[in-house]
């Protein structure tokens, strides 16, 4: 019965944290922004590492900061590491923890280049690159690999005399894009 009730709890905190997501979505960065931190508190720095690498990946994307987005992001990663197959299949059957590495490397690499760091970006994007196989060929695959392509575009288009490591970018693309992948909601 309690072990019912604790995974209940989970549940909730997901929906939770679900429900923010879409506040997000709807445009509302500084609403989420509030909300996530309410969460965060709630669940603590070293609460379930679910909960904290989801809430951490999207938490990234309402930072005006792109050195807190980064944080943010590297909060997600370290919790990703804490992660079971078993816990993440608790959430949903069909989910592994290597799937959420190609997009936790690929926001990290998208971070560093608006922070001006290319040879950072370039080490993560790499490893979201050698991940990327354990996608599926659907519209998030797709949009993580496509996140891959253009982020790697624009590393291979810098020109050696640009702006020196560590000159902060606007962390868009040269259509005007957004740099990081498809946040995939939980």
């Amino acid at each position: 019965m309690a072990e019912q009730q604790e995974q209940a709890a989970a549940d909730a905190m997901m929906t939770r944290i679900g429900q923010v997501i879409m506040l997000l979505h709807g445009g509302d960065r500084e609403e989420a922004r509030g909300r996530f931190l309410d969460l965060w508190a709630e669940i603590g720095d070293e609460g379930d590492a679910l909960h904290r690498c989801t809430l951490a990946h999207y938490m990234a994307d309402t930072q005006d900061d792109p050195s807190d987005e980064l944080a943010w992001d590297l909060r997600a990663l370290s919790a990703a590491d804490e992660l079971t197959d078993a816990r993440v299949a608790e959430h949903h059957r069909s989910l592994a923890v290597r799937a959420f590495y190609p997009s936790l490397h690929l926001n990290l690499a998208a971070d560093y280049v608006k922070l001006g760091r290319s040879e950072a970006a370039r080490g993560h994007l790499d490893v979201a690159r050698d991940n990327v196989g354990v996608l599926g060929d659907d519209a998030y695959g797709d949009g993580i690999r496509a996140g891959i392509g253009r982020l790697e575009s624009r590393l291979d288009q810098e020109v050696p005399g640009g702006a020196p490591e560590g000159t902060p970018r606007q962390g868009r693309g040269p259509g005007g894009e957004t740099l990081g992948p498809p946040r995939h909601t939980p």
